[in-house]
């Protein structure tokens, strides 16, 4: 067991120190809230450009005709002659020609640069909303009744249960469920093939034969495969801290920021008019952003919690021993292909059938015989757990993962104990087997 932890030891202390780990840890979470924050600043900034575009229109059909209303990206003038406004549009300063011949059959829009689709979608949204006013008027039916009629209903899904009512909160478990699953799925592969590389390494430089002189291969497998899955955990628990502090900081700059911002339209606002940005606040539920955060709060967050570190840690242990035996039967990491794709194939197979079968019917029989199965029950599972499991199935689940593990790592280890010190002949699945079945 002594020789176990220092092994342990000497596979995290190595890793931890390193300063690609230092760096990788602490510039992760900057990165991700830079990179949303540079999002949220283009989205509401119109993709960071600030400018307008200017559009002058000219309108032979006579429908359109100072009738376009201009919007906080798009203002429209409007010209008669076609022939001598196409010559000077660009240097009058506008962006974009918009042309409407009379009979409407080929409407145009000319630009000194390509019209970029937003725009374009933008400005034949505005000619089909003048268009469809104008037929619904000279058909005598009421613009505004008929919009009330095309009104889209909303559905608010509820889950009846021991404590009654709640809200189903679809959204909120579909966003969990995908995102604890795409986390384990990436994690397998990145600490799985730290395993791996790590065995190639000590084997090509024949360490390894001095390391068995004093160790069991088993022990030296288990102690590596846990001394790299506690930097994982370790890098998880530092990004997640750091995220939170820098989320919280990033959102209280934000909001002061967007507050100061309201204040200056609201100052600068003419008296009894509003502007586009004010009415549509207006229509917005003051709640909106309150009833986001509450979806996830009524989530099972302990258990979701608790089930995301058990499958990632049981995950770990038994995808890293077949990582460690693929990397004790090889020399080099480009022969290591022809066993990857058996082991890596049931995490890509689930992870395909998440976006779609597993999510959108959790409690098939297909997710369900997925959440148990050892190789695919990591990601299957952690997709299910938000819309609730039976907790007969989770305990299966848990127990059939831990005796994967076992079966799993034994096996491993019967090919690592031979491979790691077969050098210069190429593995092949028979070899595998012939090393498996090898007496001690």
């Amino acid at each position: 067991m002594n020789k176990i932890l220092l092994i342990i030891k000497r596979e995290y202390l190595t890793r931890v120190m390193k300063k690609s780990f230092l760096m990788v840890t602490f510039l992760v979470p900057v990165l991700f809230i830079g990179m949303m924050s540079l999002v949220v600043y283009l989205a509401v900034n119109q993709g960071g450009l600030g400018d307008v575009k200017k559009v002058q229109v000219v309108d032979e059909s006579g429908w359109f005709a100072n009738k376009l209303q201009s919007s906080k990206t798009i203002q429209y003038s409007f010209a008669t002659d076609y022939a001598a406004t196409k010559k000077t549009f660009v240097k009058n300063g506008y962006d974009y020609l918009l042309y409407v011949p009379a009979t409407m059959n080929k409407i145009q829009l000319f630009g000194e640069s390509t019209p970029s689709v937003i725009n374009s979608g933008k400005i034949e949204d505005e000619l089909t909303r003048v268009a469809r006013s104008r037929r619904l008027s000279e058909a005598h039916i009421d613009s505004a009744v008929l919009a009330n009629a095309q009104t889209a209903l909303t559905v608010e899904p509820k889950q009846i249960g021991e404590n009654g009512e709640t809200d189903a909160n679809v959204m909120a478990k579909y966003g969990i469920g995908l995102f604890c699953a795409f986390l384990i799925y990436i994690s397998l592969f990145l600490y799985g093939a730290q395993v791996m590389r790590g065995v190639i390494e000590e084997k090509v430089s024949r360490i390894i034969e001095v390391m068995i002189s004093s160790v069991k291969p088993f022990q030296l497998m288990l102690g590596k495969i846990i001394g790299v899955g506690m930097v994982g955990l370790t890098q998880f628990v530092l990004w997640i801290v750091l995220t939170a502090v820098l989320s919280t900081a990033a959102g209280s700059a934000v909001g002061s920021k967007m507050a100061a911002m309201q204040q200056v339209q609201t100052a600068q606002q003419v008296p009894g008019v509003k502007t586009a940005m004010t009415a549509n606040a207006d229509k917005m539920e003051p709640n909106k952003v309150a009833a986001v955060i509450h979806s996830f709060e009524s989530l099972p967050i302990a258990q979701i919690v608790l089930c995301f570190l058990f499958y990632f840690t049981f995950g770990y242990l038994l995808y890293s021993a077949l990582f460690a035996a693929v990397g004790s039967a090889v020399d080099n990491e480009t022969e290591t292909q022809q066993f990857m794709l058996p082991v890596t194939m049931p995490l890509i197979f689930t992870i395909i059938l998440s976006q779609s079968v597993i999510v959108n019917n959790p409690d098939s029989a297909l997710s369900v015989w997925l959440s148990m199965i050892p190789f695919t029950s990591p990601i299957a599972m952690m997709i299910r757990i938000p819309f609730g499991v039976p907790p007969l199935q989770i305990a299966a689940s848990m127990v059939l993962m831990v005796l994967g593990f076992l079966f799993t790592t034994w096996v491993a280890a019967r090919i690592y104990r031979v491979g790691i010190l077969m050098y210069g002949k190429k593995a092949s699945y028979k070899e595998l087997a012939k090393w498996f079945m090898y007496k001690e």
